[in-house]
């Protein structure tokens, strides 16, 4: 299989090896941090299962990065990236074990809820922090013809961290529901977070300073207008390379697509398959989504090699819209458990491999000098893709989300974008989007 022969050639550098571990450690750190404030917020009994309540812990954790990310890019491209990994985790590590004790203690309201909320943002915000300087250092630890390879790896088992770090924290969960009080139980939860967050700096500690880069370190302060000006220039970078530019903006567009249908998911889980009364029945199919859905993003490590290596990464990311498309309008005829499972999968497996092409695209377009801030560009889009979509299904969609209408018009959309894809591709060049591919497309050329 592709996937574990790019894996097995990825494996030799010592770099690789040591990115992939840390990346996994800290998303299931992360991963466990997450499980716990959705169980808490979304699925309390007490909770009201509505997506403007979805969009509003949305906006909570993702826009303040959203926002202050390019304002702090520059740091990524002057500041040692291992230092950010190693300081980023142990910040995360003391935010863990605060939120841990203030659940663990009962001290959920008043100002305990609002010091919660604020580590909760500023956890979540420095993991974003630091996936784009762990993105923008993997040139480090490969060799230049295997970006999309190893760009089809990494990405796709920091998800699989998540996985485990969400199975471990409902698994401690449910094994000390019969001991500890549930707030208690869920205290628990956190120190686990914590003692991963902590594994994944000890990782990070056997980086050389400059192992991730930025090859030249820069000591100077950085003032307001060198930020913006810095800003500017990189957007004027990317603004140059059309290849990498058409991939953001088609990755944004799919995340859309793909955030919208998950937060119709949830909704329909708490509203449609289940009494809005039992949150925990709920759970246990969002449990099961969330891990076909992580399937998707597993098989889109190895299926993205495979195509790109017999159509090129162009026709690829045509393929898996058109794909897209056919499995969304699958929803149009029905909200049955079993349709909406088998299509989530076949989604997370288009919106992974789309993600996976383009981080390829900006991999090997991008100069190393940009790579910092073109990265928290990257990551304005992912994450504001998941706060407009809950505003949208929020302001358009029936508060239980069903609405066969609505799924009718995504898989239209995926096609739309296709049709996009095409136009800009064949204007920009095909062979321009098959930059950082070089080994796959010679393995396919013998």
């Amino acid at each position: 299989m592709e996937f574990w022969r790019a894996l097995r050639r990825l494996w030799h550098h010592v770099g690789f090896r040591r990115l992939l571990l840390l990346r996994t450690l800290s998303q299931a750190g992360d991963g466990t941090l997450q499980v716990g404030i959705a169980s808490y917020i979304l699925f309390s009994p007490q909770s009201q299962p509505n997506a403007w309540a979805i969009a509003g812990v949305l906006a909570v954790s993702l826009l303040p990065y959203t926002i202050l990310g390019p304002l702090v890019s520059p740091l990524l491209d002057r500041w040692p990236r291992r230092n950010i990994a190693l300081c980023s985790d142990l910040v995360r590590t003391g935010l863990a074990l605060l939120i841990g004790a203030l659940i663990f203690t009962g001290q959920t309201s008043g100002w305990g809820i609002l010091v919660m909320m604020l580590a909760l943002l500023v956890a979540l915000s420095i993991n974003r922090f630091m996936l784009a300087g762990l993105s923008a250092g993997l040139q480090h630890t490969v060799d230049p013809d295997e970006y999309l390879s190893a760009s089809s790896i990494v990405p796709t088992l920091g998800p699989l961290g998540v996985v485990i770090g969400g199975v471990l924290g409902f698994g401690t969960r449910f094994v000390l529901a019969g001991t500890l009080e549930a707030h208690q139980a869920d205290g628990v939860v956190f120190l686990l977070s914590a003692a991963l967050f902590v594994c994944s700096t000890l990782v990070a500690s056997r980086f050389p300073r400059r192992g991730l880069g930025p090859e030249h370190e820069h000591a100077t302060a950085v003032h307001l207008r060198a930020v913006l000006t810095g800003l500017a220039d990189a957007a004027a970078h990317i603004r140059r390379r059309p290849a990498a530019w058409t991939g953001l903006l088609s990755m944004t567009a799919s995340r859309v697509l793909f955030s919208a249908f998950s937060i119709m998911v949830i909704l329909i889980a708490r509203n449609v398959w289940h009494p809005v009364d039992d949150p925990e029945a709920a759970l246990g199919d969002l449990s099961m989504w969330g891990l076909l859905t992580g399937a998707g993003f597993l098989l889109a490590a190895g299926l993205v090699p495979t195509l790109v290596r017999h159509l090129g990464l162009r026709n690829t990311v045509v393929v898996l819209l058109v794909l897209g498309a056919v499995a969304q309008a699958v929803t149009t005829f029905t909200d049955a458990k079993w349709a909406v499972l088998v299509v989530s999968f076949l989604i997370g497996l288009v919106a992974q491999s789309v993600k996976i092409c383009v981080d390829g695209l900006v991999q090997a377009h991008v100069g190393e000098r940009y790579k910092g801030r073109a990265f928290t560009f990257y990551d304005m889009g992912f994450n504001g893709a998941f706060v407009v979509a809950a505003v949208l299904v929020a302001a358009l969609l029936p508060p239980d989300g069903d609405s066969p209408a609505a799924f009718a018009a995504m898989a239209l959309g995926y096609l739309f974008l296709a049709g996009l894809f095409i136009w800009a591709s064949t204007k920009i060049g095909v062979e321009d989007f098959d930059r950082g591919t070089e080994d796959l497309r010679a393995r396919a050329a013998n």
